[in-house]
């Protein structure tokens, strides 16, 4: 579920036409899934932000569920014994003790959005953080790739940032394989979280859905907790507050888009190369993550790399001026020129590069500023 609004740098984006250039062609290193916008919520939410804590109660053993949710809505026939004796996160031990006690965050996590960095922020006033992030969805489901907004490598580093939001805790993230939990009823859904995993609460979006075809509401999510005896955060919506427009247009994301922050504006904005807006949603500034190779082109103040290099996604094609390089550590300021087969990072000190900053790592990264 997404959300979000807030902080601001910019980026200025010279591109030969006053129409969007469409989105660069490039072949991505590796594949990750692809995460699209939320399904309409139904009708039924809690207002604002709805928190329950509830004594513990007994539920149904497992063996006697059926693959239904209480709102009616039939799963598919399986062995739910089989499911159960699966490891519910794929990151963590055999004992699945790692989120033990805390409170998780539910939601597509796609591009960390201020959104997100709120969801996490009511989880750290109710216990220790935690971010549910669910993995392998483009492949069940028969999605068309994208590439995302975050790289895999470098999502440490952003729920690092959030630890001043955080009670000074930095989030962690564990991952669940999607096809372990797409036939599960909403009920079954959260019986897994409380008797598997051990968590002591979920937080949510109000426009959250979960369970089979996304059968369960937030609505629902607060009344299976209440059965499980889990605490439930429903926290309303981030709104965008920019409202931003182009060509005097202001752009229609998707369906379910009620001016939310959420990952599909965020790419929307790289799309059309507003990095100033990209910030906003943000809560930072966009970091490009580039895996250097045999193919990387080093000159004195020039680094030349193949779009191939590129481990998330981009912005549109174009000149991009107040950009800084690092690799770990700050190396300097430059401009940016992305073009359909090339990114070419231009450094504005030409003792910035002396000695060889690449010559030793293996990932370079680009902040647009």
């Amino acid at each position: 579920m997404e959300r979000g609004a807030a902080a601001a740098l910019g980026c200025a984006l010279r591109s030969p036409s006053p129409s969007p250039s469409p989105a660069p062609q490039w072949r991505p290193l590796f594949r990750c899934p692809r995460r699209d916008p939320p399904v309409p919520p139904r009708p039924l939410v809690p207002p604002a932000r709805l928190f329950r804590h509830l004594d513990m109660k007994k539920g149904q053993s497992r063996n006697s569920l059926k693959t239904f949710s209480s709102s009616g809505h039939s799963g598919v026939r399986q062995n739910y014994d089989d499911l159960v004796n699966d490891k519910l996160l794929i990151d963590c031990g055999e004992d699945q003790d790692c989120v033990l006690g805390g409170v998780v965050a539910l939601g597509k996590f796609d591009a960390l959005h201020i959104g997100h960095r709120e969801l996490a922020m009511h989880a750290s006033k109710a216990g220790t953080p935690f971010l549910l992030s669910f993995v392998g969805m483009a492949e069940v489901l028969g999605w068309t790739y994208r590439p995302p907004i975050v790289a895999q490598c470098d999502r440490k580093r952003v729920l690092s940032s959030w630890a001043p939001y955080c009670r000074n805790v930095v989030p962690l993230e564990y991952q669940v394989e999607f096809s372990k939990v797409r036939s599960l009823s909403p009920r079954q859904f959260v019986e897994r979280l409380s008797k598997d995993l051990r968590i002591k609460g979920v937080v949510a979006g109000e426009n959250y859905r979960f369970g089979y075809k996304a059968s369960g509401d937030a609505a629902e999510l607060v009344k299976l907790c209440e059965e499980f005896g889990l605490s439930a955060f429903i926290v309303r919506s981030v709104m965008d507050t920019a409202k931003r427009s182009h060509n005097g247009v202001a752009a229609t994301i998707n369906s379910s888009d009620k001016g939310q922050v959420s990952s599909s504006r965020v790419r929307h904005a790289l799309a059309i190369g507003d990095m100033e807006y990209v910030s906003e949603l943000l809560g930072r500034k966009h970091r490009l993550v580039l895996m250097v190779n045999q193919n990387c082109l080093h000159e004195r103040k020039r680094i030349v790399l193949p779009n191939s290099c590129m481990l998330n996604m981009p912005p549109v094609e174009g000149l991009y001026e107040n950009c800084d390089l690092v690799n770990g550590g700050y190396i300097g300021p430059c401009r940016v020129i992305i073009n359909s087969d090339t990114i070419v990072i231009e450094m504005k000190d030409e003792n910035s590069l002396s000695p060889n900053p690449i010559q030793e790592v293996r990932q370079l990264g680009i902040e647009f500023g």
